[in-house]
């Protein structure tokens, strides 16, 4: 597992643009139904990692309008609770997902909500690249950290080691510290 210093790993320099898959409809990446895309390239590297094939930036297939399309189409069914970015390393493919949440928060406002996954802590974030910052600004739950395969539960809720956090972003950046999500079940705490 490699860990960054703040502003080390910038998207710019990384990202291709790729994504390795679309799944719409899905049950297991977040709160309710969602529509999840996953974007290729991670550089953490972590022991364990299940999407090991893309951690490469150049996996899968481009970034297209036409998929852009088909994602908010499918989120404007009204049983979708919204839309989650993973990876791979969302915040390390920024161009990509802020131009996808943009768009998202322009036609659904926070009627619906977006959940991220990335090996970047919360706090790693808030001192990183302004495109990091602004992707964070604009999500509403985050699942921080890296995976860590000696910390691995597979009783936890969204997440699979006991470091990695489930945070409430919104409230997490107006006071500049991670604020655990309120849905948060964690089987460690009884």
């Amino acid at each position: 597992m490699r860990n960054p210093k703040p502003k080390e790993w910038q998207a710019k320099d990384y990202s291709q643009n790729y994504i390795a898959d679309y799944k719409p409809y899905n049950f297991v990446d977040g709160e309710g139904v969602r529509c999840s895309i996953y974007v290729s390239g991670c550089l953490f590297a972590c022991e364990g990692c299940f999407n090991k094939a893309i951690q490469n930036f150049h996996y899968g297939t481009p970034y297209t309008k036409e998929l852009e399309d088909r994602i908010i189409s499918d989120l404007d069914q009204e049983y979708v609770q919204g839309l989650t970015l993973l990876g791979g390393e969302p915040f390390m493919n920024t161009e990509v997902c802020l131009h996808l949440v943009d768009r998202f928060r322009a036609e659904f406002g926070h009627t619906k909500d977006i959940w991220s996954w990335s090996g970047y802590t919360f706090e790693e974030l808030i001192v990183d690249t302004e495109d990091k910052l602004e992707l964070l600004s604009k999500i509403d739950v985050l699942v921080d950290g890296r995976f860590e395969l000696k910390k691995r539960d597979l009783r936890l809720q969204f997440r699979g080691s006991s470091n990695q956090r489930i945070l409430d972003v919104p409230l997490s950046l107006q006071s500049q510290k991670a604020i655990i999500w309120e849905k948060c079940i964690d089987p460690l705490a009884k």
